[in-house]
Order: C-alpha cells, then sequence, then structure tokens
C-alpha cells in the first residue's frame, strides 16, 4: 500500500503539471501559420490572440468626424495617409497579434464573417508594428501620431522580447518538471528536486502571464487614444489571455502539491514485522544425545542460579559422579 499511496500522492501534481503544459502551448500557437505564410492558422489558433485591431469600420471623411466630434483636432496627414494605404488595399480590416506571428485577413460587414488571408512567419521576439504593416513610414504619419504613440510602441517593442524569452524559458521548465516527476515516485527527493524545478517555472509563468498582460494592455490603450476617432477599434484578447492565466494557476497548483509530497507520502508500507528478542541471561544448550538429553536441560537449570551460590544438592540423574567424596 505504501507505494500505491506514493503514486497516488504524485499523481496529482502530474496532471497539473502536464495541463500547464499543454495551456502554454495552445497560447505559442496562436496566430501561428502551418503551411506557409499564406495559409490561414487553425481554428484554434485563429481565435485566440492577444491584440486585435479591427479597421473594418474606419471612416476618413473629415466632415462626417468633424460632425460627430467638433472639438478634434483633425489630423489631414494622418488621414491622407490611411486613405492612401486603404486605397492600395494595404489596410486590412482585422489585424490579430499573437506571440510569435501576427494575421490579417477581410470581413464581411453584412454577416461579420471574418477570413484570414495571410499570416506572417514566425519570428522570435516578434512584435507588431503597424506602421510598418500598413508602410506608413516613410510619410509624416508618425509625426502627427505624436511622441506618446512612439514612445508606447517602443516600449512594447522592448518588452516583447523579454517576454518570449520568458515564455520559452517557462515552456522548457514546465517540460522538465514534468520529466524529473517522475522520479518523485520511488523518493521524496525527487519531489524536493521537482518542487525546486516547478518553483522557478511558477516565477517565469506569472513574470510571462504578467508581461504579456501589461503589453497588451498598454497597446490597446494607445490605439484607443490616438485611433479611435477614426473608428479603428481595438481590443485584447480575453479567450487568450484565459488560457494564459489558467496555464498559471496549474503552475501554482502544481508546485503546492509537488511540495506536499515531499512532506507527506514516503511511500514505505506501514506493516512492520515484529521481531522477539529473548529475554537476556537465557541462554539455551542444546541437548546432547550422549547423555539421553538430559545435559542440557540440566546446565539449563544451574545456569539460572548465581555464580556466587552454590545449586542446590540433589539426586543426579547423569550416568557417572564427576565428583566423588571419599570417607
Amino acid at each position: 500500500m505504501g507505494k500505491v499511496g506514493r503514486f497516488a500522492c504524485i499523481l496529482t501534481p502530474m496532471l497539473l503539471t502536464l495541463s500547464s503544459l499543454i495551456c502554454f502551448i495552445i497560447v505559442m500557437l496562436g496566430q501561428t501559420p502551418w503551411k506557409g505564410n499564406n495559409a490561414p492558422t487553425t481554428a484554434l489558433g485563429r481565435d485566440l490572440y492577444f491584440f486585435k485591431a479591427d479597421t473594418s469600420n474606419m471612416r476618413l471623411d473629415p466632415k462626417l468626424i468633424s460632425s460627430e466630434l467638433p472639438n478634434l483636432e483633425l489630423d489631414f496627414d494622418l488621414i491622407n495617409a490611411l486613405q492612401g494605404s486603404a486605397s492600395s488595399k494595404q489596410l486590412k480590416d482585422f489585424y490579430q497579434v499573437g506571440l510569435f506571428s501576427y494575421c490579417e485577413g477581410d470581413k464581411d460587414n453584412s454577416t461579420g464573417k471574418e477570413t484570414i488571408t495571410y499570416c506572417s512567419a514566425r519570428k522570435f521576439q516578434f512584435h507588431f508594428d503597424p506602421m510598418a504593416v500598413w508602410q506608413l513610414n516613410n510619410t509624416n504619419v508618425q509625426n502627427v501620431l505624436g511622441d506618446k504613440f512612439d514612445d508606447g510602441m517602443n516600449a512594447y517593442a522592448k518588452a516583447a522580447g523579454w517576454m518570449n524569452w520568458a515564455f520559452v524559458i517557462t515552456l522548457v521548465l514546465t517540460v522538465v518538471e514534468f520529466v524529473v516527476g517522475f522520479f518523485a515516485i520511488f523518493s521524496r527527493w525527487g519531489s524536493l528536486v521537482t518542487t525546486i524545478i516547478s518553483t522557478a517555472q511558477t516565477v517565469f509563468a506569472v513574470a510571462a502571464a504578467a508581461t504579456a498582460t501589461a503589453i497588451y494592455g498598454t497597446l490597446t490603450g494607445i490605439f484607443k487614444t490616438v485611433l479611435e476617432p477614426y473608428k479603428i477599434d481595438a481590443f485584447m484578447g480575453s479567450r487568450m489571455l484565459s488560457v494564459l492565466w489558467l496555464a498559471v494557476a496549474f503552475s501554482i497548483a502544481s508546485g503546492f502539491f509537488w511540495l506536499i509530497s515531499v512532506c507527506c507520502c514516503s511511500g514505505k508500507s506501514s506493516h512492520k514485522k515484529m521481531v522477539v528478542e529473548k529475554t537476556p541471561y537465557t541462554y539455551e544448550r542444546v541437548a546432547s544425545p550422549a547423555f539421553g538429553g538430559q545435559q542440557g536441560h540440566q546446565m539449563q537449570s544451574s545456569s539460572q542460579w548465581p555464580s556466587s551460590k552454590a545449586a542446590p544438592a540433589g539426586p543426579s540423574n547423569t550416568a557417572y559422579e564427576p565428583y566423588r567424596e571419599r570417607v
């Protein structure tokens, strides 16, 4: 029952670690192309994104904007640049940003159906650059958008590099935790090593999730502040964040149960064999067949008396008397 109990104790954190690993893999597959840059991503990856910009309802008519927002100071350079990008079909209806790539596509406003037409190649330390994607780098748009937009995008680019490393390290540590966890079945030392790895994995998992939530929240705020008057909507992906923080929850829970397995469930059986020890000073001698099996019994009886006192006299049952008193 000891080994069975130990296995049951290890099974819970093993399943939690596996669940965390699956969730992190799903997060990394978001907006990732499978068969080339022009092929849409899978259905699972298509619905998972950190950030989305929707330009399908973009309005660039200065009169219409002024009528709805009379206090807004229009940036005609920005309007002209967006109109040029839209007319050249460089500006798509929506953009969805994942961890290592982004996807773009068209939207049917009458039905609301979205079709992905292009996904960028997977790239480590990836970040979404709207000016490059919309081919507005060599225009006056960057000056029009102001320092707030530039500072926010630069901070996002730097944080995205660290975030990519954090996710990769977290994934590697999760795999190592799951593999090393098998050795915890046999000893508490295995549980201790796995607990240490799980602690490091949890630290990186929390850091990666917190960084992703912060930087894409900042990116969404930048888009809303600068581009919302032109009906360019921006929002975060709730599904992606849900899967990400679920992975973190599994990581924390697995670390807790790994720690419990160090203190409990030793794996040793609770039933011990009873060992009966003889009472001290009770030496039992084997009877000798030469004396009819009586010598051992006689010597045993005599050994029970202290050496300082003589044994009581009595008739001898042996065949001869080694000492005879002569009169």
